[in-house]
């Protein structure tokens, strides 16, 4: 962290003083559920899409589906699989750990105005399988890199991002017309941002602090 850059700081704050750099993007990328009501015009949207698929891919097969889940009908069975999934983790949890748990704030369906289910082509002819013979799973993990183009981009241009995983994939799936052998990577809430904070929020509720990356790095 650089000299003077204190948690308080916000990223409209530091973009007064210079642009920011990808090491402040980083840093400031957080998995968001709080979000303002205001829209996301449809030509950010389009240009974070198109940025997000210049993400890497095993083979250049580039096998991530994107769904823009617009529909109320959809985003209310997507919802529904949450609350459904949230209520079963819930009561996976000891008495103290469950109501730590139910006093998190997981999800952000009704205020983000953004719904995007991205889903991996298991089965596209794109890249001729180079790359996924011996590891079929880099074409999810591929997926995986585009969300994170996605997230950085939305990051860097002032917008909150919330992957939400507490959800049935088969039942999303289904709910958004989607063929068995692309199964969902992610489903993705994207708005501006209630509040801006460099630490993550499932820190500052008590579940669980960052710990050193030291003890994630071995040398052989």
């Amino acid at each position: 962290m650089r000299p003077g850059w204190r948690q308080q700081d916000t990223v409209a704050k530091m973009s007064e003083d210079r642009p920011l750099s990808i090491d402040d993007v980083i840093r400031w990328r957080r998995d968001v559920r709080r979000f303002k009501p205001d829209p996301v015009s449809p030509d950010v949207l389009a240009e974070l899409l198109a940025l997000a698929d210049y993400a890497p891919s095993v083979g250049n097969s580039q096998p991530w589906r994107v769904v823009l889940v617009e529909t109320p009908e959809r985003r209310q069975l997507v919802r529904q699989s949450f609350e459904v999934a949230n209520g079963e983790a819930a009561a996976s949890y000891a008495s103290d750990r469950q109501a730590v748990y139910r006093g998190l704030k997981l999800a952000g369906f009704d205020a983000a105005p953004v719904h995007i289910a991205v889903f991996c082509d298991d089965g596209t002819a794109q890249g001729d399988g180079l790359g996924a013979r011996t590891m079929p799973e880099m074409r999810r993990y591929s997926c995986v890199s585009m969300i994170t183009v996605l997230w950085l981009a939305a990051r860097a241009r002032g917008l909150g991002l919330g992957w939400v995983s507490i959800l049935d994939p088969g039942e999303v799936a289904r709910a958004l017309d989607q063929p068995h052998d692309r199964p969902l990577v992610g489903y993705l809430l994207l708005g501006w941002p209630e509040e801006e904070h460099l630490d993550p929020e499932l820190e500052r509720f008590g579940w669980q602090a960052r710990t050193p990356a030291t003890g994630r790095i071995v040398t052989v």
